[in-house]
């Protein structure tokens, strides 16, 4: 298994966003990814992610025929409906085909969050480190 420190930055190559920053939240289920405005238009699932403090805010607005909406507790436990999509995470050597909510986590130091469904059987967690995908992309290693 791979280790993973606390906070690292991932890739999410199919939405063309490159070392997000990313929590790994081991009470989380599931993953999420910061979305500023998200809609259903014709069916389909709009939205623009990040917001425009984000320094990797594109302002490009996404469009998912496959979605669906699910119930989830936020931190606080209070339950909201979300949107949820698939996309691919890459950490290290690893794509991962992941299931994402999409929430205003504007206000929040980190735009993703690394939930255990992900984690579970491909990542030790070391809480004393960080950043440990991203080191690597730096050295090559």
């Amino acid at each position: 298994m791979q280790l993973l420190g606390r906070s690292d930055r991932v890739d999410l190559p199919k939405l063309g966003l490159y070392d997000l920053h990313a929590k790994v939240d081991t009470g989380a289920y599931t993953c999420c990814l910061h979305c500023s405005k998200a809609e259903v238009v014709n069916g389909q699932l709009e939205f623009i992610l990040l917001d425009e403090e984000h320094p990797e805010f594109t302002g490009m607005k996404f469009v998912f025929r496959k979605f669906k909406q699910r119930e989830i507790r936020n931190s606080f436990g209070e339950s909201e409906l979300r949107y949820i999509i698939k996309t691919t995470i890459k950490i290290f050597d690893r794509r991962i085909r992941a299931e994402f909510s999409l929430s205003n986590r504007g206000s929040l130091k980190f735009p993703v969050l690394l939930g255990r469904k992900i984690l579970r059987n491909r990542f030790l967690i070391d809480v004393t480190k960080k950043d440990l995908y991203f080191q690597s992309k730096q050295t090559g290693t």
